[in-house]
């Protein structure tokens, strides 16, 4: 583990949602500093997920700011999100399954395009400019799926794989954008023990080799404590906690809250 920079690439400041009467988050604050990988963990219904989708621009934030290299998130749509560099994967695998895995990937790449009506007329006319920008973002998604060792799966159609496998081709679009900040939503869930152990390895060798923050949800608590630098333990939709590994091991309102509950390892 690294020691955390001082500097927050991303900065949660007293976010609530609600949904009708129900609140979801209540005040959430913490950071993820540039650099780091961060767990953010909590018992089922305590918010993480519904961060995550505050964050990627799907939910309205009621109160508060999201703050992202010195910039408010707020108010912005998901794609424009994407496009300043956060990406994210999904706690159940949203992939087009007739799509070649290849596609798919490709797809992850979308955000680095410009978007607008000469785009698109240029794509249509097959003009040389769009032609380069199709084989850099080929070369680069397969690239990536070299690394995830996925290139020799690239002409097949994404349905049929097992859910290890689908796992990884969901990270591979979302390395493919080169993020800054990749937000892993239950990465090691639906994975057996073996393939547990072996992305704990791969978390901290992607984290290094393509020099992006991470901030991940996840249940297995083993992982958590391997992979983080810092973790932040929600719980009803507040934040009960946070520090190193260790601190929130042994912190009494985490034991109480959560960890007292789980006698399998898993949170």
């Amino acid at each position: 583990l690294i020691d955390c920079p001082l500097m927050a690439l991303l900065e949660v400041r007293d976010v609530s949602v609600r949904f009708g009467g129900i609140v979801a988050l209540d005040s959430v604050s913490f950071e993820v500093p540039e650099g780091a990988i961060v767990g953010l963990i909590g018992p089922n219904g305590a918010g993480k997920t519904t961060l995550f989708n505050t964050i990627s621009g799907l939910y309205k934030v009621d109160s508060g700011d999201l703050i992202f290299r010195n910039k408010s998130l707020l108010g912005q749509a998901s794609h424009r999100i994407a496009a300043s560099g956060i990406t994210r994967t999904f706690q159940n695998v949203e992939l087009w399954p007739r799509m070649t895995v290849l596609e798919n990937v490709l797809a992850g790449y979308h955000s680095r395009f410009q978007t607008d009506y000469f785009h698109f007329l240029r794509a249509g006319l097959r003009l040389p400019g769009t032609r380069r920008l199709e084989r850099d973002a080929k070369v680069k998604a397969l690239a990536v799926m070299r690394y995830l060792d996925l290139e020799g799966l690239a002409d097949q159609p994404a349905r049929g794989h097992p859910f290890g496998i689908l796992k990884k081709i969901e990270l591979a679009r979302a390395l493919v954008s080169e993020p800054s900040l990749l937000l892993l939503d239950e990465p090691a869930g639906g994975l057996t023990h073996e393939e547990v152990d072996r992305l704990a390895e791969q978390l901290r060798r992607l984290h290094a080799d393509f020099k992006v923050t991470l901030l991940v949800v996840e249940h297995h608590m083993n992982l958590v404590m391997k992979v983080s630098d810092r973790v932040v333990v929600l719980d009803f939709g507040r934040v009960i906690a946070a520090g190193t590994p260790r601190e929130v091991q042994t912190n009494p309102r985490v034991i109480e809250a959560y960890l007292g509950t789980q006698q399998n390892g898993a949170a």
